[in-house]
């Protein structure tokens, strides 16, 4: 009965949230250039002839960028142990379809995940017709999950995490989340902390797998690499010049990085990576206004020797490469928004990482790296200067780096229990 009166809700709810986000959604794409790249698979639309389909395939459905990165590093480590396995990669987003489809991972077939009304679900699985479903981290849809519990195909949910935000959220509405949780065959989480939650969700205990973080496991695919044509373009702007970059900045914070990192060592070279490339425009004429020259990795090289020069890396998919040449990096969306980004790219690079006061998406992580000084924490704008001078200082990038990966090789091997779970 609670599973018929929420699913009730949820139908009258989803066209009313459709409508409402429609045309912010129209935006982004034509921003992200999403026209043009089958968006009609949103909405049950094929074009690929049905014969050349991979039916009877394993579906990752990876919503943002940072999950299709996931599913891609997922991917590659199954192909390894089964190289003849087929996989379907199915992405909410115009910048995670482009990143997976640049990828060109063999046997892998890049589409957009179905929109959660019923026709468009049931109009996804009769063509593909999945082995098995794997969410990656946390999007879990009712009627997808309905759909294929009529059907017999498991539905597994891994790398899933919740913040305690999202914790509080759920638990108050565990009673109506309850019936539709109840149809995951499995959750693989992150933190055995994090049992409890799932288990007011309604997931059995025996379902529920800790297996570590597939974000945060060392030991599984390419670590970050310095490419020759990355360095080509930063000995534009100078040699021997100290690297700090800004990884994944949110509106607000990149001049007043910039700002902090010209405080600090005016000899140092800021590289700012936004989180999102289309804020491109944005942040040049934030740094303008701050007295800043820019330059873009996208615009024909320039010499950028002016120490005013503010580096900005207005590409998808190539910020864990950029990190191998920092000297420092500073964590974005962590002091003008919520949430923090993920450090763990700059830790596996061997890089000394600054976080601001916002890490809650990643506060389990965040608290053990400031409680074993693997990391320092700048509380606010002001202290972000004294922060990148003590970074700088090779004595303690040294010591912050070691214990940093100390803590970090602690998720080692979560990609091979989740890859257990998901072959059994």
């Amino acid at each position: 009965m609670r599973l018929f009166t929420a699913l009730v809700l949820y139908r009258l709810l989803l066209p009313l949230l459709f409508i409402a986000a429609f045309p912010g959604w129209l935006v982004k794409m034509r921003r992200r250039g999403g026209f043009g790249t089958r968006l009609g698979e949103r909405i049950g639309i094929y074009t690929t002839p049905l014969e050349y389909e991979p039916c009877g395939a394993v579906h990752l459905h990876a919503v943002s960028v940072g999950e299709a990165m996931l599913a891609l590093k997922l991917i590659r480590e199954w192909q390894r142990s089964e190289p003849g396995r087929r996989f379907v990669l199915a992405t909410g987003t115009a910048t995670g379809h482009a990143l997976a489809t640049s990828a060109m991972v063999p046997g892998l077939r890049v589409t957009y995940a179905p929109l959660d009304f019923p026709s468009m679900v049931r109009r996804y699985l009769t063509r593909f017709e999945p082995a098995q479903i794997v969410l990656i981290e946390g999007e879990v849809w009712p009627h997808l999950l309905l759909a294929c519990r009529k059907r017999a195909i498991p539905v597994r949910l891994v790398n899933a995490r919740m913040s305690p935000r999202s914790a509080s959220r759920f638990r108050r509405f565990a009673p109506w989340l309850r019936p539709v949780y109840r149809l995951l065959d499995a959750v693989a989480i992150q933190e055995a902390d994090d049992a409890e939650i799932w288990e007011i969700l309604g997931i059995d205990r025996h379902k529920i797998l800790t297996t570590g973080s597939l974000k945060f496991d060392p030991g599984s695919g390419e670590p970050p690499t310095r490419r020759p044509e990355f360095q080509q373009m930063l000995d534009t702007f100078g040699n021997n010049r100290p690297v700090i970059l800004a990884a994944s900045t949110h509106p607000g914070e990149d001049a007043l990085i910039a700002q902090a990192i010209r405080e600090a060592s005016p000899d140092a070279l800021a590289v700012i990576v936004p989180r999102h490339a289309e804020r491109r425009a944005e942040v040049m004429v934030d740094l303008k206004k701050a007295g800043f020259l820019v330059r873009l990795r996208s615009a024909e090289p320039t010499t950028g020797a002016d120490r005013r020069c503010v580096f900005i890396i207005d590409s998808t998919g190539e910020l864990r490469d950029w990190t191998a040449h920092a000297d420092v990096v500073i964590i974005g969306k962590s002091f003008l928004s919520t949430g923090g980004q993920n450090p763990c790219e700059a830790i596996l690079a061997g890089k000394p990482v600054i976080l601001g006061p916002h890490m809650e998406n990643f506060q389990p992580l965040a608290n053990r790296l400031i409680a074993d000084d693997g990391c320092i924490s700048a509380q606010n704008a002001a202290a972000l200067p004294q922060a990148i001078l003590t970074a700088l200082d090779p004595q303690n990038a040294q010591a912050m780096t070691r214990r940093a990966s100390a803590l970090l090789a602690l998720h080692n091997g979560a990609t091979r229990r989740i890859l257990k779970l998901l072959t059994a």
